[in-house]
């Protein structure tokens, strides 16, 4: 399609109104609102999130820390956005409600997610509208993964480390190359831009 100038982008979200949302999720305190914060602090995409096993989640290791893999109800984008991160800040709190709430079920949400596959359109739609309705018109779910690559940036996090953690392609013949970085050096950079 050629380029014409009225399309919208999606905006990165301000420090100012992701500690709003953070804020408003922990006071909320429900399931919706784990999910939104889970993806607050990864920038993960909203169906990643939203299709997690409850075993996906390891909070008893080191470094607590989720599994984003393909499951039978939820495939993933990408070869590279199969990866582990770990949880800090908002995202830690989260991942320990959702883990708790849903002991009765394989699926860490199981308001969105169940044998059938993964509501994620579902999830999308609602969620935009409480966002919408919690900072204003120009955000939405999708917004925390441009939020997140800006945190990163600003914390000069290196570029390849960033594809990593968002589970971008760069295109590059040598990404397929390695292990990738150690889920400590992630953790470094972002615990420094948990909020």
């Amino acid at each position: 399609m050629p380029y014409r100038g009225d399309v919208s982008t999606r905006q990165p979200i301000p420090t100012d109104k992701l500690r709003v949302i953070q804020q408003r999720c922990q006071t909320t305190d429900d399931e919706p609102r784990w999910l939104v914060a889970l993806i607050s602090d990864t920038g993960m995409r909203l169906s990643e999130a939203a299709g997690l096993a409850r075993e996906d989640i390891v909070l008893d290791a080191n470094i607590p820390h989720v599994i984003i893999r393909p499951h039978p109800w939820r495939r993933l984008k990408t070869k590279g956005s199969k990866r582990i991160l770990p949880l800090v800040g908002a995202s830690l709190w989260a991942a320990e409600r959702a883990v708790e709430a849903s002991q009765h079920s394989p699926y860490l949400f199981p308001r969105y997610c169940s044998e059938e596959g993964c509501k994620a359109n579902s999830a999308s739609a609602a969620l935009n509208k409480w966002l919408k309705q919690t900072i204003g018109n120009s955000y939405v779910m999708h917004s925390f993964r441009h939020s997140m690559r800006d945190r990163l940036r600003a914390a000069n996090c290196p570029s390849e480390m960033i594809d990593q953690i968002g589970g971008w392609s760069s295109g590059k013949v040598g990404e397929g190359y390695g292990e990738g970085f150690s889920v400590s050096s992630i953790k470094n950079f972002m615990q420094k831009v948990a909020l």
